[in-house]
């Protein structure tokens, strides 16, 4: 069996199914091995309320006053 690589360098592999994830190693001169990974496991979605939760949470809301923020980062 043989393929050819097209020219962005892809070639079709006829045992391949659509999503499969391939470690290319090279064996020497000219020589590839693929070996077919395991799927990778589905994150479980969180939802809305879970969501909502870790953004109130998060530390992005600044927890000073402009003015001392302001204080503390000019020059005297």
């Amino acid at each position: 069996m043989t393929t050819r690589a097209d020219s962005k360098k892809r070639i079709v592999l006829p045992a391949a199914k659509p999503g499969d994830v391939f470690d290319v190693q090279r064996q020497g001169e000219g020589q590839f091995l693929l070996v077919r990974l395991a799927p990778p496991e589905s994150k479980v979605r969180k939802t809305r309320a879970q969501c909502l939760r870790a953004i109130a949470a998060a530390p992005l809301s600044p927890r000073m006053d402009w003015r001392e923020l302001r204080a503390m980062t000019r020059e005297p």
